[in-house]
């Protein structure tokens, strides 16, 4: 518990928080398992909160939109499952655990309640089956029945089967994702298992929609380029449209990307969707019916296609607030860009051709927003105001304010030095 406190931001200790009391309410049993399980061990950022609950995962999600602003991004009834968004931006998934019976490769499973024991035995890889009991009982127990412990030390991925690769092909590509995150190799066999399942051509029974969400996932990585790259050396970039190569495959403004998602400093709270900006530097040098048809064989939604498509235009509207003459203080110009969504920031930090509106982005996001941040509860509680009412948030951008425009004093010049009245003995240098 201590390592997974340590590795988690206070957002996301919040959500875990939420969760299992909202889990002790229902009095359902509550594992935080997959992927937050997994970067722990690895000693990567967690970057998705993953829970598995015994029991009516979507009823125990739903309970908690009631009794906070949380919002369920999507459900799937048939795995009981719903993808949550907290307020502070969180992604959260709340699934039951289960067993999937898959009648032909590539095919619908058949999907049936189980321990949570049963559906770690039963996931994709070793190294996504560990999970951690935050039940008040058996609180900090560790679960590990496919020795994923033991691969993460030898930095290998293993599939738990035979079959992984065949009973959901979209395996193909999440194999792929994770070996170049984590940097590890492939097991002996489940290399074989990947060459015979190419061999077979099971990548062209991957559904068009979970292409989508290995798009959305590919847009969080912490290196998209290199990702990009090796699913092009793997011959499974076309899957997407068989023009993203050569060319036309935008290494080099991927690579910019993740430039710019460096400028923001280690521990800063920045948010910003991923989804559109990875999207534009991607499909840049496609043509307008190529990103079309992307669109058509992915099936992305009109939200989605929105956030690459409006990208630019809704960057240029803030690239004309942050040229305004009317920024004089710098609360001011952490007003604005805080108002905007992050991404637009990057684009700009990115593309824009005024020095002032990149200087402007760079002086937020390592002066402005980590001054912010220094502004502590304890600081607005003392100022006369308590967490949870309006008041506090009032005085806190008050207080935000005061530290952002706060001018350094200038050190007092040091007292001139009197000259001695005539001229000043010369010194007798001795010789050895």
């Amino acid at each position: 518990m201590y390592m997974l406190e340590s590795h988690l931001s206070p957002e996301q200790s919040r959500v875990v928080t939420e969760v299992e009391a909202a889990a002790a309410r229902a009095n359902v049993t509550l594992f935080l398992t997959g992927g937050a399980m997994r970067d722990m061990f690895a000693g990567q950022p967690v970057r998705d909160l993953d829970f598995t609950v015994e029991g009516n995962a979507l009823k125990l999600a739903r309970s908690l939109t009631q009794k906070s602003p949380v919002r369920i991004v999507s459900e799937d009834e048939e795995r009981k499952a719903a993808e949550m968004l907290f307020p502070s931006g969180i992604r959260a998934a709340i699934t039951m655990a289960h067993q999937s019976r898959y009648p032909k490769p590539g095919g619908k499973p058949r999907v049936q309640p189980a321990t949570i024991h049963e559906d770690l035995r039963g996931r994709d890889f070793s190294v996504n089956s560990i999970a951690l009991s935050l039940n008040r009982a058996s609180r900090g127990l560790l679960l590990d029945p496919n020795n994923g412990l033991g691969d993460l030390e030898r930095k290998e991925m293993r599939a738990n089967g035979n079959y992984t690769l065949y009973d959901e092909p979209v395996r193909l590509l999440r194999l792929i994702r994770l070996k170049v995150r984590l940097g590890f190799g492939i097991e002996e066999r489940t290399q074989l298992q990947y060459e015979n399942a190419r061999e077979a051509k099971m990548e062209e029974q991957i559904a068009p929609r979970l292409l989508f969400e290995e798009l959305r996932q590919a847009s969080d990585e912490p290196n998209p380029g290199l990702l990009v790259e090796t699913l092009e050396k793997e011959r499974l970039l076309g899957l997407f449209h068989p023009s993203l190569t050569g060319p036309k495959l935008n290494l080099t403004g991927l690579a910019k990307l993740q430039k710019a998602r460096q400028v923001i400093p280690y521990g800063v709270r920045f948010h910003a969707e991923g989804l559109g900006l990875f999207l534009h530097f991607l499909n840049e040098k496609l043509s307008g019916p190529e990103r079309r048809e992307l669109i058509a064989r992915v099936h992305m939604r009109k939200p989605e296609a929105a956030q690459w498509q409006r990208l630019e235009s809704q960057a240029r509207q803030l690239e004309r607030s942050l040229k305004s003459a009317k920024l004089h203080k710098p609360s001011e110009l952490y007003q604005v860009l805080r108002s905007a969504p992050g991404e637009l920031a990057l684009f700009l930090l990115l593309r824009s051709d005024h020095r002032m509106v990149q200087d402007r982005i760079r002086n937020y996001l390592q002066k402005y927003l980590p001054a912010a941040q220094e502004i502590t509860p304890q600081d607005v509680i003392a100022a006369g105001a308590q967490p949870g009412t309006a008041k506090y948030n009032k005085l806190r951008d008050e207080l935000i304010r005061a530290r952002l425009d706060a001018r350094a004093k200038k050190p007092e010049p040091p007292p001139e030095e009197v000259p001695a009245a005539g001229p000043a003995p010369k010194l007798a240098t001795a010789r050895r």
